[in-house]
């Protein structure tokens, strides 16, 4: 484990300042772990460990604020390409008691391995290895892109799961039909099979999975302790977006969007139109956004309530405050770490971030107590 210089952090920090209990608080960043391989998706088993995940295709096991040498075994096979890989992990509300965890990755299809999907899978925690996996979500159709792949993961207060699956980037114009899962937000029971009351459970020719449409690569997703679900999605050369979502509703991709064609050209001339849900707030540049977190702990009081959200270009976190669904002030923290993969809020109430790339690292962010 590896203290940042405080006298650095105070100076590079100074955004900060009175945002944690109080004033004279200081915050102490540690990096407890280093050298990890495109680390993306982050799971708290207890306040003393975290599951990891790293595209690559490792399933990791940070105890005691020490990276444990061997991978857990028994993950399945992913395709590790692009924007591919091993991406979300998330722990059942039962874990306790049945040690469930859910996994999300692209893979190859089995019948035609040049193309491949998104997959979702339940299997348990048996000391380090997955044992009785269960496959619960496959995308459909399969893609011949490796990118865009959303893969965020999120229990609602009803037990249900929350998928999100990107729009594959070459089929952007499939994220507003209801026929495939390409820009969508599938809602689904823990062992795979539909709730009845899905909004498109009953409509003719709809995939009855699916809870929202009309995005493009989901990367965020919260569920807030109001039930409200949060999430953002990079949008193209500019207009990434952060999004309330609700049943049924269309998100607009790519029939309006606030971003051009990366080669400059208009992707559609409108921002909005009939039918179609305005963000909460959008990007223009893009901040190339990633994970996001509700902040609902107690070591810093001036943070609760807050969304903060991981962001790559350049690399920092956005701190959101929201009030009567109105985005009222966003602080930029924490931008001298690089490329920010990933950020969740722990069981101890400190926060940690992952960085982007093949050394990542694993960073808690805390009040450090010991301060004069």
């Amino acid at each position: 484990m590896k203290l940042i210089n405080r006298q650095f952090l105070c100076a590079s920090l100074l955004c900060c300042a009175g945002l944690a209990a109080s004033g004279d608080d200081k915050i102490q960043v540690e990096v407890l772990a280093e050298g990890l391989d495109h680390p993306w998706g982050m799971a708290f088993i207890s306040d003393a460990e975290i599951l990891l995940t790293e595209l690559s295709g490792n399933l990791r096991r940070v105890s005691n604020g020490v990276l444990n040498p061997m991978p857990i075994a028994g993950v399945p096979e992913v395709l590790f390409a692009g924007q591919g890989g091993l991406s979300d992990v998330l722990l059942d509300p039962n874990f306790a008691n049945n040690g469930l965890i859910y996994l999300s990755f692209s893979a190859a299809d089995a019948e035609t391995p040049k193309l491949n999907r998104l997959n979702v899978i339940r299997a348990r925690l048996d000391g380090n290895s997955l044992v009785d996996h269960k496959t619960i979500f496959q995308s459909d159709p399969p893609r011949n892109t490796a990118a865009h792949y959303g893969a965020r993961l999120g229990f609602l207060a009803d037990g249900t799961l929350l998928i999100t699956s990107g729009d594959g980037f070459n089929y952007r114009e499939q994220a507003q039909a209801l026929d495939n899962h390409f820009g969508k937000i599938l809602r689904v029971n823990p062992d795979g099979s539909i709730p009845q009351d899905n909004p498109f459970a009953n409509t003719p020719g709809a995939l009855p999975e699916i809870w929202s449409y009309g995005h493009r690569n989901l990367q965020g997703l919260v569920i807030a302790d109001d039930g409200k679900v949060y999430e953002h999605e990079h949008g193209p050369q500019g207009g990434d977006e952060l999004n309330l979502i609700l049943p049924g509703k269309n998100y607009g991709w790519p029939a309006i969007t606030y971003g051009v064609d990366y080669s400059g050209a208009m992707i559609s001339p409108f921002t909005e139109q009939p039918g179609m849900e305005q963000p909460l707030t959008y990007w223009d540049p893009s901040i190339a956004p990633s994970g996001m977190t509700v902040y609902s702990g107690e070591m810093f009081p001036a943070w609760k309530g807050s969304l903060f959200i991981s962001a790559m270009v350049p690399g920092d976190v956005r701190r959101i405050e929201i009030h009567d669904n109105k985005v009222l002030k966003e602080d930029v923290l924490f931008a001298e770490f690089g490329r920010i993969r990933n950020i969740a809020s722990a069981p101890d109430g400190s926060l940690m971030l992952v960085t982007d790339g093949d050394n990542g690292k694993l960073i808690r962010v805390s009040v450090d107590e010991s301060a004069p």
